[in-house]
């Protein structure tokens, strides 16, 4: 699907202070990949992302976002596909209510006011804000702006995601509901955080850039337990995988990775049993018993599947 494409092809920009922050980039994301993007500060990674909605422009390069290529034509058609959130939540949140500022960008795209409350309120409930509505954003806490600032943008429903640290104003119980809720955007993401936990959990691919340009694009799993390739770039191991290197007393071997792999894959494996379930409940009460019953079923069967899982990391032990 084109629409959902996001390349760049040897694209530069340099800030009015003479900093370059991207120095001939290239890469090409297509539809329905969740893309980590990681790298020290100053790496390049929000300049990056502000070039994907047409917020900054390339001075030298092409983006291609979707059918379109940018440039300040195609732009507000690029803003239609591109819902980019902001790492702090205030640069978006600016009207009386968060009812207000959901539908802000809905309206905004010309939608009546009918759908545009159904966009809003499905929105919020996704973030489980609904009962926010109608307060003011700025008496919100930091992990509710942060919410409300995706359901903004969701209430747009974008065909691309981009995030810039969407976990940095969150506590841990706001940040495992925004890992949850990524897993379930399944239209393509891009994601550019210091969390490599998150990227980890959230991310099938990862691209790491220094100054302004990839340096290493791959599989996560892979990108992220490669100590000496983070090292080289001012990073360091995800946390979790720092903790499985210290219980194994000493660096990561492929058999540690792996456990770690299949550790990531069963969370998802139950987490995936449960979504079977609930909407083995939701096909019940829409009349449709022959496919509650199959979906639950696949439950079932999901399930079953973790006594494999416990045996495969005994056996990585």
């Amino acid at each position: 699907m084109s629409h959902h494409i996001v390349e760049f092809q040897d694209v530069h920009f340099r800030y009015p202070d003479g900093t370059a922050a991207l120095n001939g980039i290239s890469l090409r994301i297509t539809h329905g990949e969740s893309v980590g993007i990681v790298g020290a500060n100053g790496s390049g990674k929000s300049t990056l992302l502000m070039h994907m909605n047409g917020y900054l422009m390339p001075q030298g390069g092409a983006i291609t976002i979707g059918d379109f290529q940018l440039n300040k034509k195609t732009r507000p058609e690029v803003r239609k596909k591109v819902g980019l959130i902001f790492q702090n939540p205030d640069e978006q949140l600016f009207m009386p209510t968060v009812f207000d500022d959901v539908a802000f960008g809905p309206l905004n795209l010309g939608l009546s006011r009918d759908r545009v409350g159904d966009q809003v309120t499905a929105a919020l409930k996704t973030v489980g804000c609904l009962h926010l509505k109608d307060k003011p954003p700025h008496h919100l806490s930091g992990g509710q702006k942060s919410a409300v600032a995706v359901a903004a943008v969701i209430a747009m429903q974008p065909d691309i995601l981009v995030m810039d640290e969407p976990a940095s104003h969150l506590d841990p119980k706001s940040r495992r509901a925004l890992i949850n809720l990524l897993r379930h955007f399944h239209h393509t993401k891009i994601i550019a955080s210091h969390d490599l936990d998150l990227i980890l959990d959230t991310c099938g691919r990862c691209i790491i850039i220094k100054e302004g340009k990839v340096v290493a694009d791959g599989k996560s799993g892979d990108v992220l337990s490669d100590s000496q390739l983070l090292e080289e770039n001012n990073l360091e191991l995800p946390l979790s995988l720092q903790q499985r290197a210290v219980s194994t007393g000493g660096p990561m071997d492929e058999i540690a990775k792996l456990h770690h792999l299949l550790e990531h894959w069963a969370e998802h494996n139950t987490e995936h049993a449960k979504t079977y379930q609930d909407w083995s409940k939701k096909a019940e009460t829409l009349g449709r018993p022959e496919l509650a019953k199959l979906l639950n079923t696949i439950a079932d069967e999901t399930l079953a599947t973790d006594a494999r899982f416990r045996e495969a990391l005994e056996l990585c032990r």
